[in-house]
């Protein structure tokens, strides 16, 4: 892949992800500032794009454990139940995404007990104004969506060491084995990711995933496949696309089966009527798509499972924009999106 441009070496960021992880645990010390366990009645994570996957990832990952809920929060308004009683992770890796910080600093005036994830930044200033602990993500990583580990890894590990979330760093490290196991098949010359990339081709991908773990992971394939590949591509979840998005096959399928192509990621922890529902939806597909692919997740935890399949999409992203001659890098749209906002400010 090294006859390929790119610019910010996105290919070696995302082989390097289970080193991330693993030094990502390492640094993880005890942090001052934090709550009492008993003070805390809920959890908001509050963050966006890149960096707002962290909390959909707490919240599978870590939230069926907890005896208190996780919410996660994406835009500028706040939800009104944080008080001095709320746990608000605030992440944001360049530290001045505009909707966080402007939830973040809302958060901290409701009385939230704050713990930032941020490389800098205005979000960095905010920490050391509120006195609160901040977990520094590493400032090498260009891109936030590169550093999915490092912003994610340190909360499970706070999680733990306020007692909400017993077991966390046993889990990551389970985790860690199973990023280190994909990688040796996915680094391999003729491997499932740069297969599966192949027969996607110019289409564009559909990703479905059974609800919890792999609709956390089919977001991260779609956002990776924009972000990475600067493709189209569009994700959903069962159950709930069994309610709706099946009757939108009835028409066109002359035209869908030229242009779509479903890939299904499944794993150890779905409903079980989550297989039948899959099977029947396989078969209402498969006239009118150009055909479908399942990936399925190993690993011990639902942490090391979501994060393995949320990899093998990392490599099947990369493997769109290589093919194509695309810089998996820069994502100029962003950069002008943000200039737009900032001038009509």
């Amino acid at each position: 892949m090294s006859d390929h441009p790119d610019s910010l070496g996105m290919a070696d960021l995302i082989a390097g992800l289970p080193e991330q992880a693993t030094a990502a645990l390492a640094q993880t010390g005890e942090l001052t500032g934090l709550p009492e366990h008993d003070e805390i009645e809920n959890v908001l994570v509050i963050g966006m794009g890149g960096s707002g996957v962290v909390g959909d990832v707490l919240t599978v990952a870590a939230g069926p454990f907890m005896a208190v809920p996780v919410v996660v929060h994406k835009g500028y308004s706040l939800p009104n139940f944080v008080d001095r009683h709320t746990l608000v992770v605030a992440v944001s890796c360049s530290g001045n995404t505009e909707e966080t910080l402007e939830a973040a600093s809302a958060a901290a005036m409701a009385g939230g007990r704050m713990l930032v994830v941020t490389q800098g930044g205005a979000l960095a200033d905010l920490a050391t104004e509120w006195q609160a602990p901040w977990i520094r993500v590493d400032p090498t990583i260009p891109m936030p969506r590169a550093a999915v580990a490092a912003m994610t890894i340190p909360p499970l590990v706070v999680f733990e060491q306020l007692g909400l979330f017993p077991g966390a760093v046993a889990w990551v490290e389970a985790a860690i084995a199973q990023l280190r196991a994909r990688r040796d098949e996915l680094v391999a010359s003729d491997n499932p990711a740069a297969a599966l990339a192949r027969r996607i081709g110019r289409q564009i991908p559909l990703i479905y995933g059974g609800s919890g773990l792999g609709d956390v992971a089919a977001r991260r394939w779609k956002t990776q496949c924009n972000e990475n590949a600067k493709i189209p591509a569009f994700a959903n979840t069962y159950p709930e696309l069994c309610h709706n998005e099946i009757c939108g096959w009835g028409q066109h399928g002359d035209v869908t089966r030229q242009v779509f192509r479903v890939v299904t990621l499944r794993h150890d922890f779905e409903h079980p009527q989550i297989a039948r529902r899959i099977a029947f939806v396989d078969e209402v597909l498969r006239e009118v798509t150009s055909g479908q692919d399942e990936v399925v997740a190993a690993g011990d935890g639902t942490l090391a499972q979501l994060l393995d399949l949320m990899y093998i999409g990392d490599f099947v992203s990369l493997h769109l924009a290589l093919n194509e001659g695309v810089d998996p890098g820069p994502v100029a749209v962003l950069d002008e999106l943000k200039a737009a906002l900032a001038a009509s400010g």
